[in-house]
C-alpha cells in the first residue's frame, strides 16, 4: 500500500471478545462451543466467575473498546499523512470479525490492515482470526494485509520489563529470591505436532524480558486451559505453584502473563482469584504485573506494526 496513493486506511482490530452482560453469557458460551449449548452446571460456573470479578462487570469489553480508541488516536497523531479508521472484529461476540470487515466496506474503505490484540502467533488463535477476516474481505473485494505477530517489538518488551521491575519492588526480599513465572493461555497439545510457533514465540518474549531486567530465576507456565477432553499444553500455573512449594525453590512468586494484553477473566479470575487462593494455601506470596491495557508503549507497538503494513506497496 503506497502512502502517496492511500489517504484513508481501515484497521481491523481483532480480539477474542466477551459478553456485555450476565444475560449474554449463555449465547457467548454457546458460540465458543460451536453452537452447542453449555450444561446448566457449565453455564453457572462461568456466571460465577464473572460475578466474582467485582460483582460481575465485564472488563474485557471496556478495555478492548479503550484500546481500539487509543490505537486510532495514536495512529492519526503519529502519521497525519494517512487517515486511519479503526474497527473492532471479535471472535465470539458482536461485532464479529466479519461484521468489522463489512462495516469497513460500507464506509467506503478499500485498503485495510488487520491486527490482533495478541502479540504471539498460533494457527489456532491469530491464524483463525486472519482466516475469517481474509475470507470476508475477499468476498467483499477489500484489500487487507495482516500483522501476524509482534512478540519481540522493542516497545512491547520495554513495557513488559518495566512492569516486572515495578512488581519486583513489591517484595521485601532481593529479586534473586523471587521466582518469576511467565504465563499465557494454554492451547491443545496438538499444536506441537503442527510445529506451531506459539510456544517458542512466548519463550522468546520471556527471555527478552528476563535479559532486560536481569532476572535469572524464571520459568514458563500455562493457564486457563479449556475443558475439552484433549490434552492441553502444560504445566498449568497451579501445578507450577505446587511444585515450587514442594521443591522449596521460593516463597515469593511474580507472575507476568505475557500472553494477555488487558484485564479480563483469565487475568482477574484465573490469576487474581484462583491462583492467588492456591498461593495463599501454600504460604507463597504471589504478585502479578499490571496488564498493558492502553499503555502508551503498547499503543506505540501496535501503531508501528500497523503503519509498517499500511505504507507498503
Amino acid at each position: 500500500m503506497s502512502e502517496n496513493r492511500i489517504q484513508r486506511i481501515g484497521v481491523l482490530v481483532m480480539s477474542y471478545g466477551t459478553p456485555e452482560s450476565i444475560d449474554q453469557i449463555e449465547a457467548y458460551y454457546t458460540h465458543i462451543r460451536r453452537g452447542h449449548a453449555p450444561t446448566p452446571e457449565q453455564l453457572q460456573d462461568l456466571k460465577d466467575r464473572y460475578e466474582a470479578i467485582v460483582g460481575g462487570v465485564f472488563p474485557l469489553r471496556e478495555n478492548t473498546d479503550n484500546q481500539v480508541k487509543a490505537l486510532e488516536a495514536r495512529l492519526n497523531e503519529k502519521y497525519p499523512n494517512i487517515t486511519f479508521v479503526c474497527y473492532q472484529g471479535l471472535k465470539h461476540a458482536s461485532p464479529f470479525i466479519e461484521d468489522g470487515v463489512e462495516r469497513m466496506v460500507q464506509d467506503g474503505i478499500t485498503e485495510a490492515v488487520g491486527v490482533v490484540l495478541a502479540p504471539h502467533y498460533s494457527a489456532m488463535s491469530v491464524g483463525g482470526y486472519i482466516k475469517r477476516a481474509q475470507e470476508k474481505a475477499g468476498e467483499l473485494g477489500l484489500n487487507i494485509a495482516f500483522v501476524r505477530s509482534y512478540h519481540l517489538h522493542p516497545k512491547l518488551i520495554e513495557a513488559l520489563a518495566l512492569r516486572v521491575e515495578e512488581a519486583l519492588a513489591r517484595f521485601e526480599v532481593p529479586k534473586e529470591r523471587v521466582q518469576v513465572l511467565f504465563t499465557a493461555h494454554s492451547l491443545p497439545e496438538k499444536i506441537l505436532e503442527m510445529k506451531d510457533p506459539y510456544p517458542e514465540q512466548l519463550l522468546e518474549t520471556s527471555r527478552a524480558i528476563a535479559d532486560r531486567t536481569g532476572i535469572t530465576q524464571w520459568q514458563f507456565g500455562w493457564q486457563s486451559a479449556g475443558q475439552t477432553g484433549v490434552p492441553w499444553l502444560g504445566p498449568d500455573i497451579l501445578d507450577v505453584l505446587r511444585s515450587i512449594k514442594q521443591e522449596e525453590r521460593a516463597q515469593h512468586v511474580l507472575v507476568c502473563p505475557v500472553g494477555f494484553v488487558s484485564d479480563h477473566l483469565e487475568v482477574l479470575y484465573d490469576l487474581d482469584i484462583e491462583a492467588q487462593k492456591v498461593a495463599r494455601e501454600l504460604g507463597i506470596q504471589l504478585e502479578r504485573t499490571r496488564s498493558l491495557n492502553t499503555d502508551p508503549l503498547y499503543m506505540e507497538t501496535l501503531s508501528d506494526v500497523v503503519y509498517a503494513l499500511a505504507r507498503k506497496d
